[in-house]
């Protein structure tokens, strides 16, 4: 289905019924990386995946600021108002984890839980971030610049995604396709207006986010695996799953593992209750 919010057109998949379980993938994914999942946890949730604009079948807007993290954080509002879902578990993959925790941050009172998976809390310094938002500016550049299949053939040989070589060709194969559909303007601008060099750190608001969350990184992917660590020791309900034998992309790399993960810690959770 689509809906049109805040003047631009999303994608958005359901499926299910119980709560909300709102999945949201990582920069050049879609709805369609979480279809397996989605199998899954339909099972026991009401099941929404979008595409966020750029990506997918949603919007790929001119403006660069329309891509930015407050306009995210509204969109997402918005959409599940016109859901009528009051309150969801957050599901977020690198960028879409990054999302979900500002919107967590945002808007407490509407998350029952967070999953972050290789999700950052943004930059603390700033010299780095402004690096990260240059780099990020080339990079959107020379997706504009040379298209984006050859895009799409550097980003899948950078070494943050190397754990992925081991997967099955046809799993590989359907990850490049899937890639491939998005638009190199929506690419492009999502670099520009979401970078994690654009976005506020929340490295110290953390403390104060209550809500009960999940941290899941693979084992292969030190960066991530660290800021798992750091992310669950300053947040106080936070609890953290380091899965072995995975690397940045934990659920396509050990789906299996994955979604007996969250599936243990939402049901925990309702028990808890």
């Amino acid at each position: 289905m689509h809906l049109k919010i805040h003047g631009v057109r999303y994608n958005i998949e359901r499926a299910g019924q119980g709560d909300a379980l709102v999945l949201l993938h990582g920069f050049t994914g879609s709805a369609e990386n979480w279809r397996e999942h989605i199998s899954v946890f339909e099972k026991q949730f009401s099941v929404v995946a979008l595409d966020f604009l750029g990506h997918g079948k949603s919007e790929a807007p001119n403006a660069p600021l329309r891509y930015r993290m407050e306009w995210c954080v509204a969109d997402l509002r918005e959409i599940l108002d016109e859901l009528e879902i009051a309150t969801a578990n957050l599901l977020g993959y690198s960028m879409g984890g990054r999302v979900a925790l500002h919107f967590a941050n945002a808007y407490p009172e509407r998350v029952t839980s967070l999953i972050l998976e290789s999700a950052s809390p943004g930059i603390q310094n700033e010299a780095e971030r402004d690096a990260r938002r240059a780099s990020d500016g080339e990079l959107a550049a020379k997706i504009e610049r040379e298209g984006i299949a050859k895009f799409v053939e550097y980003w899948t040989n950078l070494p943050l995604f190397a754990t992925q070589t081991r997967l099955p060709e046809s799993a590989r194969e359907k990850l490049k396709q899937q890639r491939l559909q998005n638009s190199a303007l929506g690419l492009a601008n999502s670099l520009r207006g979401l970078s994690v060099g654009v976005q506020a750190s929340l490295w110290n608001v953390l403390p104060g986010i209550r809500i009960p969350t999940l941290l899941i990184a693979g084992q292969r992917d030190e960066k991530f695996s660290t800021l798992a660590r750091e992310m669950s020791n300053a947040m106080p309900n936070a609890e953290m799953n380091i899965v072995t034998d995975a690397g940045h992309t934990v659920h396509l790399e050990q789906p299996k593992i994955f979604d007996e993960i969250v599936s243990e810690y939402l049901k925990r959770l309702e028990t808890r209750d």
